[in-house]
């Protein structure tokens, strides 16, 4: 019997640089990874190693110059932007470092955004953002507004926007490199739970190897390339 895993993204000698005036820059150079259904992927690496492109590529932020990138099958390479927005829209989920909360929207209207671009209903939308709030922990906080919300329970809500479409993977860029060590272990310990109790794919950069070791494989990149000899797995 094969238990192996779907790999969910696939990326073969993948290629990206970026111009700077007549200069053509290099960030990433003939990449080549694979990351497991329900794997929780962290990267790191020095400032400039190319972390975030990568990490932006696999979310459909940006195009690559060359090279495979499949995630869930699809080739999003060859996606036009139009094809490209939607999709993102609906099976990807986003963690940023500032949360990226809207100041004006309390918790479960910010909760209901990526909903707007689906077909939901409004209460559809409202029993959607409510679950997900409940699953960090925020039942309690959802007519709170960002400035009424700690470090940590902005990026809480952040974390419900994330899961509120129910994504194929989790990126999240840096999620506790604005928080306090309680707060950064909160979300570590939340992001633990969607991956184990849920299965959830993440893949996360962090600079923090405390943040790192909560995940079950380590990769490092220097200078676009893998650096295979320090990759980890737990």
């Amino acid at each position: 019997m094969n238990d192996k895993k779907k790999s969910i993204v696939v990326i073969r000698n993948l290629s990206k640089s970026y111009r700077r005036g007549s200069q053509n820059i290099p960030v990433l150079r003939d990449l080549s990874i694979e990351v497991d259904e329900g794997e929780f992927l962290s990267l790191m690496g020095p400032s400039g190693s190319g972390k975030t492109t990568l990490l932006n590529l696999i979310a459909g932020i940006d195009n690559p110059d060359s090279g495979v990138l499949e995630v869930g099958g699809v080739n999003i390479s060859e996606l036009d932007e139009a094809q490209l927005s939607k999709w993102r829209s609906t099976h990807v989920g986003f963690i940023f470092q500032f949360y990226n909360l809207i100041p004006v929207l309390n918790a479960l209207e910010n909760v209901q955004l990526p909903l707007l671009l689906t077909s939901l209903t409004r209460t559809e939308r409202k029993e959607h953002a409510q679950s997900a709030l409940q699953a960090v922990g925020l039942e309690d906080r959802m007519d709170h507004y960002p400035s009424q919300l700690s470090g940590g329970q902005q990026q809480r809500v952040a974390i419900a926007r994330a899961i509120v479409t129910d994504p194929l993977i989790i990126v999240a860029d840096e999620p506790t490199g604005d928080l306090d060590k309680k707060s950064a272990t909160e979300v570590l310990d939340l992001l633990e739970q969607l991956n184990e109790s849920f299965q959830k794919t993440i893949i996360m950069v962090t600079h923090d190897p405390r943040a790192a070791q909560r995940s079950k494989r380590i990769l490092y990149l220097d200078k676009g390339v893998l650096a295979d000899s320090l990759a980890i797995e737990f």
